[in-house]
């Protein structure tokens, strides 16, 4: 057994691995002797180990010891390449993980709130709190506090989303006085959450909002959508399921009149939930969804369907809503009576919570080819004030 094995046999066997990778590095470099004298010590080492001799395996580590010192010197960046192949080796392992098993994605909205919490966020009266807390607020909840002050009487007179090094993106806030402010969220948020300061009813436009010298612009703080990891291959196997959470892309969906919906290119990302497969009957009466005929079945649709708009259950679910009413189309389901019948190869996605949902109903069926894969895990944040969402997706 390996806890069994002598300390000088395991530590032999690390010189010989050690021995064989230089010798292989340096196949190309080094002169034929040097490649003898290489083997040959190896070899007796590999010996002295078979024979259990602690003395001739000791005398095989310091001759490969001496043969590495003189044909194989440290060098003074040596930490520095050892560190960079293994930070390289392991960007290419997770990259390979990211494009053909597992990828990271975040929940940008609440289309599917209940089940997953898009970006949240709170105006509060009180400036942020002390610098550790703060922390133990992101680490814990995936929390940024703002505190954004008018400089002077101004109005603000645009509000643009500036992304930073394809990893974080910023709200730029420009004002009739000249100044800029720059708040650490997206747009959609920050003008939800902080433009309701003096609106309290939608579209949450910050633009032309005023405030006095010392007033704040955006106090508060928004906690990070759930960050969830998406199952890439499983579909490779299997068909999908209805009643799934599975992530698609955008990519050659028409965007339907002025809706939006889906938004812009290049081609993003949604999470919703699975309701149709190719050669499904769909219809809503709300709040329920009939699929072939009948209620839909299984507990995902149970959980949407255990509410109404007037009267949410489970921390939410209003049950599912009828499509748009001011277009006409095949899909958009806006009528108790209306039917749509998916194509071949076509799949129909809608939110949990479809009364803020861009989805199907708007803007049509997903083609199989844009399927991503199912949403496996919540993996951050970590905790809620109200209701954590980490592990596996229902």
């Amino acid at each position: 057994m390996l806890f069994l094995t002598p300390k000088y046999i395991k530590q032999g066997r690390l010189y010989i691995k050690e021995a064989e990778k230089r010798l292989a590095y340096n196949l190309d470099k080094w002169s034929a002797a040097t490649i003898t004298d290489f083997e040959g010590q190896i070899a007796k080492l590999k010996k002295a180990l078979k024979g259990r001799d602690s003395a001739a395996v000791k005398d095989g580590e310091d001759a490969l010891e001496k043969l590495c010192g003189v044909h194989c010197p440290v060098k003074g960046d040596a930490w520095m390449s050892e560190n960079v192949e293994v930070f390289v080796v392991a960007i290419i392992v997770a990259l390979g993980i990211r494009t053909y098993f597992i990828q990271p994605f975040t929940i940008p909205t609440s289309s599917m709130f209940p089940t997953l919490n898009g970006i949240t966020g709170e105006v509060t009266k009180e400036e942020p709190p002390n610098i550790l807390t703060k922390a133990w607020h992101t680490a814990a909840y995936g929390r940024t506090w703002h505190n954004v002050v008018a400089k002077t009487d101004e109005q603000i007179i645009n509000v643009e989303e500036v992304p930073w090094m394809r990893i974080f993106t910023y709200t730029k806030i420009t004002t009739s006085a000249g100044n800029t402010y720059w708040v650490h969220e997206g747009v959609k948020p920050t003008e939800e959450v902080f433009g309701r300061q003096t609106r309290k009813d939608g579209p949450f436009s910050m633009i032309g909002l005023e405030f006095k010298t010392g007033q704040p612009i955006a106090r508060g703080f928004t906690d990070t959508g759930d960050h969830v990891f998406v199952d890439k291959i499983s579909y490779h196997f299997r068909t999908p399921s209805r009643g799934e959470v599975f992530v698609f892309n955008t990519e050659d969906i028409p965007k339907m009149g002025n809706l939006g919906a889906p938004p812009r290119k290049p081609s993003q990302f949604y999470i919703k939930r699975l309701v149709g497969l190719p050669g499904d009957e769909l219809r809503v009466a709300a709040p329920e969804l009939f699929v072939n005929g009948e209620r839909a079945k299984g507990a995902s649709f149970d959980r949407v369907m255990s509410g109404t708009r007037e009267n949410p259950t489970d921390g939410g679910y209003r049950g599912y809503s009828q499509g748009p009413t001011f277009y006409s189309d095949e899909y958009n389901l806006s009528t108790p009576e209306q039917t749509y019948k998916l194509p071949a190869k076509r799949y129909f996605a809608m939110g949990d919570n479809s009364y803020s949902s861009s989805d199907s109903r708007y803007w049509g069926s997903v083609p199989e080819e844009n399927l991503m894969g199912a949403g496996l895990f919540v993996y951050w944040p970590f905790f809620r004030e109200h209701k954590t969402h980490f592990g596996l997706i229902k």
